[in-house]
């Protein structure tokens, strides 16, 4: 009996199954990893995040909810003078619809204080890390107030980007969605129930009225993490070619990813012993 070659299907660089997510099981998942994290391991039952109005802050909010409680999940909007009215009134659609514990602090006279008196020709970008971290100021400080933790916000493709401020949007110890790529969070967030006014509308750092993160990128998410996915797992950007993603969206990809490295380490350490912590030394639950 003559064998049947069944040829495989061309490779489809446009097939998004490959960042297709159990969202149900995720969702189950990451609450526990909070409760695990925050409660057994570290004692502390609250938690404190900054509710920007964009969908990551946003699924971050509904799990804290689900995994600590809304009594327990301390939401703060922290605006700029020139963020936008939007971005506060879809911060509070998450905060209604979750009955979280909310509060608001305007920024802008800390902010002003350093940059109106000293550098008031701050380019936008500089502008932009004195926000970021003058927020993490306010969460860290909120979080000791209320004897609460800090929960990180940022997604997958942020960070492998090194799109966000160093020491300021990684600073929080605990990030329930930093292993998610931009478009997994978009299905967590619809498996949540998160309004979809959030998660249809843009992604933006709301610093320049306009800006978009994917104007900034020069690709949009859903390519640039189909890239980033076949990155991660080994592929070389020549290979990435051969198999039909468009060589200049590999290329601006890969040169985003290596020219970051440095935002996803601890500062380096300069080594004298066999001791140094973070290069030697590891504590069993670092392994």
């Amino acid at each position: 009996m003559a064998l049947r070659v069944v040829k495989a299907a061309p490779f489809d660089p446009n097939d998004d199954s490959c960042l297709r997510v159990d969202a149900p099981l995720v969702v189950r998942w990451l609450v526990e990893f909070l409760r695990q994290e925050c409660v057994r391991r570290r004692g502390v039952t609250r938690a404190v995040l900054g509710l920007s109005g964009g969908v990551d802050s946003a699924v971050v909010a509904y799990l804290c909810a689900r995994a600590f409680g809304p009594e327990n999940t301390h939401a703060f909007r922290m605006p700029y003078k020139i963020s936008s009215s939007e971005s506060l009134e879809h911060a509070q659609l998450v905060i209604d619809d979750l009955g979280l514990q909310a509060r608001t602090i305007d920024i802008t006279p800390m902010v002003d204080g350093y940059l109106s008196n000293f550098e008031p020709d701050a380019s936008p970008a500089r502008v932009g890390n004195v926000c970021a971290r003058s927020r993490m100021i306010v969460l860290f400080d909120q979080a000791a107030k209320l004897g609460a933790l800090p929960i990180g916000t940022g997604n997958k493709s942020e960070r492998l980007f090194g799109y966000y401020t160093w020491h300021a949007d990684d600073s929080p110890p605990i990030n329930p969605i930093g292993d998610l790529f931009k478009t997994q969070v978009w299905q967590i967030a619809r498996e949540l129930g998160v309004p979809s006014v959030i998660v249809d509308k843009p992604a933006s750092a709301d610093l320049i009225q306009g800006q978009t993160d994917e104007g900034d990128f020069g690709i949009r998410y859903r390519d640039a993490d189909r890239i980033l996915h076949h990155l991660t797992q080994g592929y070389s950007p020549a290979k990435l070619k051969q198999m039909g993603f468009d060589p200049g969206q590999v290329d601006l990809v890969f040169a985003k990813v290596e020219s970051t490295h440095w935002k996803r380490r601890l500062p380096t350490t300069a080594m004298l012993s066999k001791s140094a912590i973070g290069e030697f030394y590891l504590r069993p639950v670092d392994y």
